[in-house]
């Protein structure tokens, strides 16, 4: 079975994101049943990965009356509601229903606040699913930075909160951008409060998760003149390169850096050189892994069949040359069970 965590309905994309703002509430324009459904998936994904989060979501629990005759003083009280807890902001999904009855609600949100109240437009019944409701979540919330001068730091933007390895490849990166001196200054969006979404627009570099934001990245440089690097960092070339183009973006010479990195690889690559020469069967969770997977049959000289055990080239791909180590370990333990 794919266990992906990428798919799903476009509110529970959004979710994934807005839910990651500490001092915010996530408000669903819509009946009871969409915020139970998320709330308990949300919270479910986030204690399998041995965190106790209860996400911060209230519900305007349409009902036959409101989507006959129009949800908006449900979406009113609801935010009113919102905001007696003292808020970061309050940010506003709209579910399937709310889309579909063409209630005005960013016309509620824009009535005078004494916080941030952003619309997400997430009616994925006209359209989209779980990776559309992330980039609308990253676009909306985006809005409430309004740039500023660079400051040689750079920006994850996107970064996959309900993934098993989410911290693991966080660390992975600062490690990598580390040996070129460079520093984070934001993840956008994870585990911030919402005062740290104003540095979004003073970075000099934004990093994105993987390519299906490129839509973000690009609507990031036009705003802010930021430019972007499409994806973390897969593979052992991969990494290689991705120290090189930070490099050639911030001005800062990567050499030293790559070399040491090469140095790191190579040291893998003994440790699992009990590995080479197998025959494995390679079981793929997500999209085509392309290079990397041929890049790992050629470094370990491995042959593929078509039946026997079962090694798992996960979805997302492993980030950096630490996340490939992890899954070789994975596949060590299998291959001697």
């Amino acid at each position: 079975m794919n266990s992906s965590r990428t798919e799903g309905c476009t509110l529970t994309g959004a979710l994934s994101v807005t839910t990651s703002v500490q001092d915010a509430v996530s408000v669903i324009h819509g009946p009871d049943g969409c915020a139970h459904h998320n709330l308990s998936l949300l919270h479910a994904l986030h204690f399998d990965n041995d965190t106790v989060v209860i996400p911060a979501i209230l519900s305007t629990s349409l009902k036959e009356q409101e989507i006959i005759f129009g949800g908006e003083k449900a979406l009113e009280d609801t935010i009113a509601r919102a905001l007696e807890g003292n808020p970061g902001a309050v940010f506003v999904l709209t579910s399937c229903v709310a889309a579909v009855i063409g209630d005005d609600v960013q016309a509620v949100c824009g009535e005078g606040h004494r916080c941030p109240v952003v619309m997400v437009p997430t009616g994925g019944f006209l359209g989209g699913g779980f990776s559309d409701g992330v980039r609308s979540a990253l676009t909306a919330l985006s809005g409430l930075s309004q740039g500023g001068h660079q400051s040689g730091m750079v920006n994850l933007v996107g970064e996959k909160n309900l993934e098993y390895e989410a911290e693991a490849n966080y660390h992975e990166i600062a490690r990598l951008l580390s040996m070129l001196g460079v520093k984070i200054q934001l993840r956008f969006v994870r585990n911030i409060p919402v005062s740290a979404i104003g540095r979004l627009g003073s970075a000099s570099l934004n990093i994105l998760r993987d390519e299906s934001l490129t839509g973000v990245g690009s609507a990031l440089e036009d705003r802010f003149g930021i430019p972007y690097l499409p994806s973390f960092p897969v593979g052992f070339e991969g990494t290689l390169r991705f120290l090189y183009q930070v490099g050639e973006v911030l001005n800062i010479e990567s050499d030293r850096a790559i070399s040491v990195e090469m140095a790191y690889q190579k040291g893998v690559l003994e440790h699992f050189s009990d590995l080479k020469g197998r025959s494995v069967v390679i079981r793929q969770c997500g999209q085509p892994s392309g290079p990397v997977l041929t890049e790992l049959l050629e470094m370990f000289d491995l042959e593929l069949k078509d039946q026997g055990r079962q090694l798992a080239l996960p979805d997302p791909l492993p980030v950096g040359t630490a996340g490939l180590s992890r899954m070789l370990s994975r596949w060590r333990r299998v291959m001697y069970a």
